[in-house]
Formats: C-alpha cells, sequence, structure tokens
C-alpha cells in the first residue's frame, strides 16, 4: 500500500528559556521549528518540533522512517531547502524517491558518469568533474548499512555534520549526486511531474494556513518552555486538524452523492476538491449578547 506524501517546516514562536528554541533571524524573533508530515489526502501523519537550526533533512527521513501508519511511503516532495545531497543518497538507500521543487535551477549542475563523456550542448550546466564511482564502492559497505538498519539515519548524519571530510560521507555525496542528477532530469523532462510536486507541496502549504487560523490563541505562541508541553501543543494542533480533515471529508461525500453536485461538477472540479478547508469554521465561538436585560455584574 505505497502513498506519496509532502513534507515542510514551519515556524511557530515559542517562549526563549530552553534548549529547543532559538533566535529565527528571518522573523526576527525565538521560535521552533515543526516539520510536518502531510499525506496526498491532506492527512497528517507525523509531525516533529525541533530546534531552527536542525536538520530538515534528518526530520524528513525521521519522519519517512517513524509514521504510525500502515501505508508505506515510496515519494516525498519538499521545497528548495528541504533537499540536500546528501539526503538524495540516503532516501535512495532507504527506498525513498525524494522529488524536490527546485528554486534556483538555474544553478544546478549535471554530473557525467564518465570524464570521456560529452555534451557539448550542456556544458554550461555540466559539473567540470565525473561521478567518483571508486570512492562509492569502497565506501559501499558502510553504506548500505542503513539499508539494512544497522545504523540509525540521525546519528549517522550528526555525526557527519561533525567531519565532512569521513570518507562514507564523501561516498554518500557522491551517490547523491548520481541521483540529484537523474532527478534533474527527469524534472526537466517531465511537465507532469512538476505538476506533480508543485500539487503535492501546495497540500502542506494548506496545512500551514490551516494552522495559523487554529492556532490563534495567544497570539499562536507556545507559551511553555517544557520540551514536552511544546511538543503536547503541536500533537493538540495536528489532532484539531485531522478532525477537521475527517468532518470535512465526510461532508463532501455526503454532498458527491446526492445527483444534484455529482452532474454539476466536471473533472476539474472534482480535482479541485480538498478537505484542508476552514471558511466555514468559527474558531471565536458564539457571544449570545440580549440588549434589553442588564449582564449581572
Amino acid at each position: 500500500n505505497f502513498a506519496t506524501e509532502p513534507s515542510d517546516s514551519s515556524r511557530v514562536v515559542a517562549y526563549d528559556q530552553n534548549l529547543r528554541t532559538q533566535w529565527f533571524p528571518r522573523y526576527r524573533g525565538p521560535g521552533v521549528s515543526v516539520y510536518w508530515h502531510v499525506e496526498e489526502k491532506s492527512m497528517c501523519i507525523y509531525s516533529q518540533v525541533n530546534a531552527p537550526n536542525s536538520s530538515e533533512v534528518a526530520a524528513m527521513l525521521h519522519g519517512l522512517l517513524n509514521h504510525d501508519t500502515d501505508k508505506e511511503i515510496d515519494r516525498n516532495y519538499v521545497d528548495t531547502h528541504g533537499q540536500s545531497t546528501v539526503g538524495f543518497a540516503f532516501c535512495h538507500l532507504l527506498g525513498f524517491e525524494l522529488l524536490p521543487r527546485f528554486k534556483n535551477i538555474q544553478s544546478q549542475k549535471l554530473y557525467k558518469v564518465s570524464t570521456t563523456d560529452c555534451y557539448e550542448n550542456l556544458s554550461p550546466v555540466i559539473a567540470k568533474r565525473a561521478i567518483n564511482w571508486d570512492l562509492i564502492k569502497r565506501q559501499y559497505n558502510d553504506a548500505t548499512a542503513l539499508r539494512v538498519n544497522t545504523a540509525d539515519t540521525e546519528a549517522i548524519l550528526k555525526q557527519f555534520s561533525k567531519n565532512s571530510s569521513h570518507p562514507t560521507f564523501l561516498a554518500f555525496q557522491e551517490l547523491g549526486k548520481v541521483i540529484k542528477t537523474m532527478c534533474l532530469c527527469d524534472y526537466l523532462a517531465s511537465e507532469q511531474l512538476r505538476k506533480e510536486i508543485h500539487s503535492g507541496l501546495n497540500t502542506v502549504e494548506s496545512w500551514h494556513s490551516a494552522s495559523d487560523f487554529i492556532f490563534y490563541g495567544q497570539g499562536g505562541e507556545i507559551r511553555r518552555n517544557e520540551l514536552e508541553e511544546q511538543e503536547v501543543a503541536m500533537l493538540s494542533l495536528q489532532l484539531i486538524q485531522n478532525c477537521i480533515i475527517y468532518i470535512n471529508t465526510l461532508i463532501i461525500q455526503q454532498l458527491l452523492s446526492e445527483d444534484e453536485w455529482k452532474d454539476r461538477l466536471d473533472e476539474e472540479d472534482y480535482r479541485a476538491l480538498t478537505p484542508m478547508i476552514y471558511s466555514h469554521i468559527n474558531p471565536y465561538g458564539e457571544f449570545h449578547l440580549d440588549m434589553d436585560k442588564r449582564m449581572p455584574i
């Protein structure tokens, strides 16, 4: 039962008297990074609260490996900052296809299989050197430890962040360049793939929008320093949003069962249907005031 999912992070303002909250230069304030895994039908299957400077690649892989569903994720959509050369290698070895949306695609480079290969018409986008296959072969056993689960993904990424000259890390980079080159070729050649990635990332962007709509209390700020309480706050938000998705799905199914709506919708209308809607929800409650009666103050 294979499935695709987009994943992305969002920033949430939080108290800063703890080890997780850090300063966001972009937003000029303290906060935490929440990494969301939202499957293609808009249901969030995993979330993580991390420090802003933590690796998004590590968060992505952690969610892909530890989500509590019976689905096997085979394709993962990410934005430009959610991918890296090493990330391509890790995903490949773990059996996932990493599909990013390349924002700065004009600056990307393609790597040749051999130094003897010649692509004159593509010379501006071809890297100066070819793939170092010997390095990949020499480190093959250590690299494939990921696939057979004899090494923890996050532990390896943390170790590599301290020693980027490690031979196994360099082999991961070489393998990542191979997979990334293949991905870039597919991305440039297939309009359908670009639409698929864009559509998937729209799903997680809609999730972010709904999160801002729901998580409005206290200015949308996590006002607790305990790490566990921060996670409880985000898990509660995830639960509420998933409940909204479920209820909206039931409403849409009920409407589509009626002949009137079934005949009025065309193929494009069906494609645009999503349970990630909230304009019909009142998050503030209702206040009934009787202007003819004095309030018991």
